[in-house]
């Protein structure tokens, strides 16, 4: 094992811990209560980010990732939509179930707590997911195209992006394999949360984000 290995491993033990002590898991909830825009662009930043590393060192036996200062900056800009879509989502289940255009069961069962978190899950991944996940392809593109240099990425034209973008694959791969079989099981579980852990539990899942996103890559190149 490497020292960038043990680094890596301390660095998740590091977030870990914070979570398992109760008096910093107390500060790290309050933190995120009252500043969850600053919490979202950071623990999504930094999950996200050693986890398009773990697929790197995974993939070709070193910790590299182009651009990776710039896709952190990405990484985090997402973590504040995850904020938004959080609670954006719930709501709207809500109001759509008291409404009737959505089913509910026995009020304050476990069933109905399930169904809910489930027609939760299902919708912001079928409506959302697929845009962030364009766009975040979109991007990684821009930054690989330009070897993640700022100035040669300003002058790289969006055709070339779109050119050099499998989007039969992200379809394939990304939209019909990990959203249904992934991403609406993990994030219905995060729904079956308490609203204030429902964050850290999308937290990370961030670094599972990234490693699939960035091993769906690989598995096109073979």
């Amino acid at each position: 094992m490497k020292f960038k290995d043990v680094f890596f491993i301390l660095v998740l033990v590091l977030f870990a811990s914070i979570l398992v002590n109760e008096s910093s898991r107390i500060i790290f909830v309050d933190l995120t209560t009252n500043y969850p825009y600053l919490m979202g662009f950071i623990k999504v930043a930094i999950l996200a980010t050693m986890g398009e590393l773990l697929a790197s060192r995974i993939l070709k036996g070193k910790y590299q990732v182009i651009g990776v200062h710039l896709k952190f900056i990405i990484w985090g800009l997402i973590g504040c939509s995850f904020v938004m879509v959080f609670k954006l989502f719930p709501s709207g289940v809500k109001t759509l179930q008291e409404s009737y255009l959505l089913p509910t069961l026995k009020k304050d069962s476990f069933l109905d707590t399930l169904l809910f978190a489930f027609l939760t899950s299902t919708l912001m991944n079928l409506i959302f997911a697929p845009t962030f996940m364009a766009l975040h392809r979109f991007t990684d593109t821009y930054i690989e195209l330009g070897n993640g240099k700022l100035n040669r990425i300003l002058k790289i034209k969006t055709e070339d992006v779109i050119k050099n973008i499998n989007w039969n694959q992200f379809i394939q791969f990304i939209v019909f394999k990990t959203i249904p079989l992934f991403w609406i099981p993990a994030h219905t579980i995060t729904y079956l949360l308490p609203d204030v852990y429902r964050v850290l539990f999308s937290a990370s899942l961030s670094i599972a984000l990234g490693v699939i996103l960035s091993m769906s890559k690989k598995h096109n190149t073979n």
